[in-house]
């Protein structure tokens, strides 16, 4: 015990906790499998990872990574004395009441895809209905889409991912997907069978929400604690350089994906 104190001592004050514990002291954060946002096969676990690693050393941490399909992310990250929390989280009302949100690291444009043969023409949300749209299972899509959806004046079909709606949509099982706009230029990038089907969607020009990411910590004094320090960290980082470094890195690997 008296080794393991004095080592304590050592990286908490001699080194500092940034050089010396940050690896041993990971913030462990539930996530989905979301590229390129968040992935266990990208590196830094995704870019928004990159951009959570890049902070979190700030004040000490790494970061550990489980990925679940979302519903159970959020239930695993928001709950699980495992965890500390989950991301990237669009910011909801219903979510700010479970959980301490941290400022945005980093943006998403959320639209629709769909055939470029068979385009879907609206104005206003209300021109959507009479059409079976396809989200994920768990998704906020924008506080308004949300609302239309629990009143039932929009029909949905919830799949576990968004290349399960995609293939849907190709399919004709649905009339369009809900999806971001970088999320679906990387699958048609990097997934073979969508890929061979690329000429076939176009993301439509008309966005349904412009939404920010978050990580949603536990609502525990933990939990505040890490936001308000994450917070702080974020002042500090240069989140569209970190960004832009990453979508260069994904150029170079896939050759086709473009900001």
């Amino acid at each position: 015990m008296k080794c393991i104190g004095v080592l304590l001592l050592v990286c908490g004050t001699l080194v500092g906790p940034q050089l010396a514990c940050a690896e041993t002291r990971p913030l462990h954060l539930a996530s989905l499998e979301w590229l390129p946002y968040v992935g266990r096969s990208l590196p830094d676990g995704g870019m928004s990872g990159a951009v959570a690693k890049a902070v979190a050393a700030r004040f000490g941490h790494g970061i550990k990574i489980a990925y679940f399909p979302w519903k159970r992310a959020m239930q695993a990250g928001g709950s699980d004395p495992d965890f500390v929390g989950y991301f990237p989280a669009y910011h909801t009302a219903e979510r700010a009441r479970q959980c301490h949100f941290s400022a945005s690291m980093g943006n998403s444009t959320v639209g629709l895809a769909m055939l470029t043969a068979a385009p879907l023409r609206w104005r206003v949300l209300d021109d959507l209905a009479g059409n079976k749209l396809g989200v994920v299972l768990g998704y906020s899509n924008g506080a308004a889409f949300d609302q239309m959806i629990k009143s039932g004046k929009l029909a949905v079909d919830a799949s576990e991912s968004d290349t399960i709606n995609l293939k849907k949509l190709l399919a004709g099982r649905v009339r369009a997907v809900v999806i971001d706009k970088a999320v679906l230029r990387y699958l048609l990038a990097s997934d073979p069978a969508l890929s061979k089907e690329r000429a076939k969607l176009v993301f439509d020009e008309r966005p349904l929400a412009e939404l920010t990411l978050h990580v949603c910590f536990q609502r525990t004094p933990l939990g505040l604690k890490l936001k308000q320090s994450f917070d702080a960290a974020l002042l500090q980082t240069d989140i569209a350089k970190i960004e832009n470094a990453y979508f260069d890195k994904l150029d170079r690997t896939l050759g086709t994906v473009r900001r």
